[in-house]
Formats: C-alpha cells, structure tokens, sequence
C-alpha cells in the first residue's frame, strides 16, 4: 500500500521460498547492528477487496502471515502482530494486541505498533505483501541508525510505503499520537513533523533487484498473480 509523496527541500521525500525461514544477504547481514529491534506484522485491515482476512488467506498451501513471518523472523528480537481477532491468530504462537486507538485506520495500525514495541527500532510490515524483504528492512534499519534519523521509508513513483519502513520508537510514538490527537487520519500526516528518511527507488534496488517488496494482494486476482510469481522466482 503506497502513500502520495512530495519532495522536500532537504531532498528527501514525503509524501526466499514458501515453507523456509528467508537466509539474509551476507552482505546485508554483516551491516547489522546490537540496537534492539521489533518487527510489528499489520493484520488489521478490513480485506474488503479480498472478501476474507488478507492475512489468513492461503499463499501456496500456507496462510499468507506465514509466510510473512518466515521472512522477517531471523531478523527481530520481537515479533508481534497486531489484530483485533486475536483467537483467529492464535496458531502462530506470537504475541498478538490489538488496536491501542480503534477505528483510526492505517494511522492508528502505526501508532499501535509503536506503542506495543518494546525494542528502541520497530519495523512496521503489512500482512499482505508476500514479497516482503529482509535484506531491505536490514538495510533501512542500518541507515536509521547510522544517520540519526526518525524513520526509514521506502518511496516509489506511487508515494511513499510506510508498511515496509522502520521506525525509532522514542521519537516516533509521540509526533504520531500527537496527529491522532489532532483528529488526522491519513497515515502520512505526521511526516512534516520527523526527521524522516524517504529511501529512493535506486537505494532500494540495491537490496530489492526484483522490486518485489511492496507489490501487495488486495483481490483474489492479485493473489493468484503473486503466486504465480513466487513460483517462477523460486
């Protein structure tokens, strides 16, 4: 899901296999650092377009947050996932809260993965992108830590993805809260107020060759495209 953008005057802009754990990029890998870090995995949209929970639904013989989780997990020290249907996930054996603010929308999906964190870096993953990527995620978690900044958040021609983005909880958690106090909605209204890094589409080729990680399903027939793609990639 991608967010509309604007460039700013500091240059940045605003706006592995089913069935095996992803193997991290050597190279990636070796950019890691100590600094605590929670990957939060969004399973609270409506799916509407999908006609059943996105994230339930299966991807090549496996529900879809399975496979989700099989590529992020080698890389957190926390994996949690937010749903207001706990029961239903259940089977996963993770910790699972739901929304902090309820009815706030994507807005109030990051404010609560912030809030239920406890690690100082938190990655923020939607449940409906197969294709997410760990050696990306790596790598928007070292320049956030190298450079100082607020958050890393990857842009396409399309805006901004800020479910594929990670976030300093200390800084972040309460300029969020502040934009839903102020009766914002939109995910990217407490952008102006952060210091924020909008990763361009040549950074993130680097570590996304295939640019995959934010091709999401939201209809049956993107579901079965995806597979299909999954297949071919090996």
């Amino acid at each position: 899901m991608t967010y509309s953008s604007k460039k700013l005057s500091n240059g940045h802009w605003q706006s592995g296999q089913a069935g095996s754990v992803y193997q991290v990029g050597a190279a990636v890998k070796s950019s890691m650092n100590k600094t605590m870090f929670s990957i939060v995995i969004q399973a609270g949209g409506a799916s509407r377009r999908m006609g059943q929970d996105k994230a339930l639904i299966p991807f090549l013989g496996q529900p879809l947050i399975t496979r989700i989780i099989q590529r992020v997990s080698g890389l957190a020290d926390e994996l949690l996932v937010n749903t207001n249907r706990p029961d239903a996930y259940a089977f996963l054996g993770l910790p699972t809260f739901p929304d902090v603010i309820p009815e706030r929308g994507a807005l109030g999906g990051v404010y609560t993965a912030l809030a239920i964190a406890k690690h100082p870096l938190v990655a923020v993953v939607a449940c409906d992108m197969p294709f997410v990527n760990p050696d990306l995620l790596v790598a928007q978690r070292a320049l956030l830590v190298d450079i100082g900044y607020d958050a890393v958040i990857p842009v396409t021609d399309h805006g901004a993805e800020p479910f594929h983005a990670v976030y300093r909880r200390e800084t972040c958690l309460p300029i969020v809260k502040a934009a839903l106090d102020a009766g914002n909605w939109r995910v990217n209204s407490w952008f102006e107020n952060a210091n924020l890094y909008f990763l361009p589409p040549e950074e993130a080729r680097q570590h996304d060759p295939l640019q995959l990680a934010f091709r999401n399903v939201n209809t049956p027939a993107d579901l079965r495209a995806a597979e299909r793609l999954a297949k071919d990639i090996g």
